[in-house]
């Protein structure tokens, strides 16, 4: 992970970062897409909310990213990184892309997407 003026080597509890919570207030898939918002731009810049959420906020700006990626960059768990973007996205800080979803009625967006991978999979 880059330097984001964070500390080097600073141990905090997961508990800690999540201020004791498990749950996130809105369901995240781990292959959910994030992107920081203008709002999120703007504190930020202003040095709003914890160092977590200012380097996520960095992270995504710009760049759009996958839960996973976040959490396996900030070398946090999944449900704590879970937790903090959920808490962004419902303060308009990050906006979160869900995947597609087979269940939608959609099939021929998942055919494609399943088409593609197993393609990817023969040319390995």
């Amino acid at each position: 992970m880059e330097d984001r003026g964070e500390p080097a080597g600073a141990l905090v509890r997961p508990y800690a970062v999540t201020q004791g919570r498990t749950r996130p207030r809105l369901e995240i898939a781990i292959e959910a897409l994030v992107e920081t918002t203008t709002r999120g731009r703007s504190a930020n810049a202003n040095g709003g909310r914890g160092g977590e959420h200012r380097v996520i906020a960095s992270l995504c700006d710009g760049r759009v990213q996958s839960l996973a990626e976040i959490a396996a960059q900030m070398r946090l768990p999944l449900g704590v990184a879970r937790v903090l973007i959920a808490d962004m996205a419902a303060d308009g800080m990050v906006a979160v892309y869900e995947p597609t979803s087979l269940e939608d009625g959609n099939d021929a967006v998942g055919t494609e997407l399943l088409e593609r991978v197993l393609s990817g999979l023969r040319r390995l």
